[in-house]
């Protein structure tokens, strides 16, 4: 009987998260340098052969200092998010951006983005604003794979006042219109 392949066991680098044989290509390779001396020296010995042993020890104690202070501020480390390859993950922006665009000259839609990052539910919006203002509201994706709500007709006049009453979790000093192609603060 022939023997079942066994798995390959793939070492991650601890600084930039890419397998050890990829980490000289990651953004990160020169903060990756002192863990790959101390956790992989026979990947790259060309490391160990350029830094003397006083340089590797240098190293040693400063990645042990900063995996202690790593673990004492726990919450610097949690704001910043990491994607694999070492790409920093941006935070959205606590902002409602209103803009009008108009279709076949007369008809216009109004789309609000950014809603969902207050915590409300997108689809209960659609509907409020919907018969609010007696029209036709949807939830759809927009440009950048994010939801967004498309109400039919110029609804811009009175919709800063209807978000602020209706959720009260939402400051008018974070809508902004969108007025040709720049913004503009609502308040």
């Amino acid at each position: 009987m022939a023997e079942k392949a066994q798995p390959v066991q793939v070492l991650y680098c601890g600084i930039c998260g890419l397998p050890v044989e990829y980490c000289e290509f990651g953004p990160e390779f020169d903060k990756c340098k002192p863990w790959l001396i101390q956790y992989a020296p026979d990947l790259y010995p060309e490391l160990i052969k350029d830094s003397s042993s006083k340089e590797a020890d240098k190293i040693s104690d400063q990645l042990q200092s900063t995996s202690l202070l790593e673990g004492s501020s726990t919450s610097k480390k949690e704001e910043v998010k990491r994607l694999p390859g070492g790409k920093i993950k941006k935070k959205d922006k606590q902002e409602i951006i209103i803009e009008k665009v108009t279709r076949n000259r007369r008809k216009s839609i109004t789309t609000i983005k950014g809603l969902e990052i207050f915590g409300v539910k997108l689809s209960d919006a659609s509907k409020k604003l919907g018969k609010k203002f007696a029209t036709g509201a949807s939830v759809v994706k927009g440009p950048t794979e994010k939801e967004q709500i498309d109400v039919q007709g110029d609804i811009s006049y009175d919709i800063v006042d209807f978000i602020t009453e209706t959720w009260p979790d939402v400051p008018e000093s974070a809508i902004f219109f969108i007025e040709d192609g720049k913004k503009v603060p609502a308040a």
